[in-house]
């Protein structure tokens, strides 16, 4: 990857989260977020949907190493990974949706596309 944001964690906490948003943006099509993570989910997530498509059981095993819920996996294989068969990546697209109440940090929704 080379660059990357540290979003302000322990790099544990930080692998953790983008694992788990990983997983969700691919388990419900989208999910809302700040901008700055959605930029780094958006990294793996397309990773995740390449190895989908690729489909063999070396890249099923990449992507259980990545995201350990199993169902979420079989899911990214079976249906979310066809759906982009004839598309060269751009899988995600990243929507504004204006500042937070809370603190004025510029919220997003990430889905697939």
């Amino acid at each position: 990857m080379g660059k990357y944001r540290k979003l302000g964690r322990p790099s544990d906490q930080r692998m953790a989260m983008l694992r788990n948003m990983t997983a969700s943006l691919i388990e419900n099509g989208r999910i809302q977020t700040t901008d700055t993570r959605a930029k780094e989910v958006r990294k793996f997530a397309e990773k995740m949907v390449t190895l989908g498509k690729r489909g063999d059981l070396h890249a099923r095993r990449q992507a259980l190493s990545f995201i350990y819920d199993k169902n979420t996996v079989a899911k990214l294989f079976e249906e979310v990974a066809p759906k982009y068969e004839d598309r060269n990546g751009g899988y995600t697209r990243i929507l504004k949706i204006g500042p937070r109440r809370g603190d004025g940090a510029e919220m997003v929704i990430i889905e697939l596309v």
